[in-house]
């Protein structure tokens, strides 16, 4: 390896570590509603996606979840491995998966278009939706703590849905804007 690609996977794994953190930030930036708070974590998942790429935005997710089921408690309920109970879950699962989907979506050209940008974004939000709902859902038939279909279709998914096109848009504006910053260094 030369020394232009140990820099690159040392400025990659920096990048990582800040979009890790920002994630846990974002999980205290929330406007509360029933069910699932509107948090500024899928903002940061977007970016992270868009910024770094498939293999370091997702892995900047994976160290969040991580590190939150090691018992630091930077989900927006706290943290430890007892948090696969709370039917919220799912999503920061979904986060994952949204990530990865986002990236491999907006990166399949060098310079990606603003409605590129913003299908991936809103593709990986519905990665997020398709895991947290259904991980809602089974949590809550599980522990016992039924909910209807009308009930979880308006909290886990209407009711957000607004904030997270928004979160889409603004990570268009700002990915468009930042991805040739960062485009040279993802390796």
């Amino acid at each position: 390896m030369n020394t232009s690609k140990k820099e690159n996977k040392i400025l990659m794994m920096c990048l990582c570590s800040l979009f890790t953190a920002l994630i846990a930030v974002g999980a205290f930036l929330k406007i509360p509603i029933p069910f699932v708070p509107i948090t500024l974590q899928g903002l940061f998942t977007i970016l992270a996606a868009l910024l770094l790429g498939a293999k370091w935005g997702t892995l900047s997710v994976v160290l969040y979840v991580a590190i939150g089921l090691a018992g630091v408690p930077i989900f927006t309920q706290g943290g430890g491995i007892s948090y696969i109970f709370i039917p919220t879950f799912g999503y920061l699962l979904g986060y994952i998966l949204g990530t990865f989907i986002n990236a491999k979506i907006a990166h399949k050209t060098d310079n990606p278009s603003y409605l590129r940008i913003f299908a991936a974004n809103f593709v990986g939000v519905l990665a997020v939706y398709a895991v947290g709902v259904l991980y809602f859902y089974m949590a809550s038939e599980l522990w016992g703590n039924s909910t209807t279909m009308k009930i979880l279709f308006l909290n886990c998914f209407l009711f957000t849905l607004p904030g997270d096109i928004l979160k889409c848009l603004v990570g268009t504006i700002l990915g468009k804007r930042l991805i040739p910053l960062t485009a040279k260094y993802r390796c």
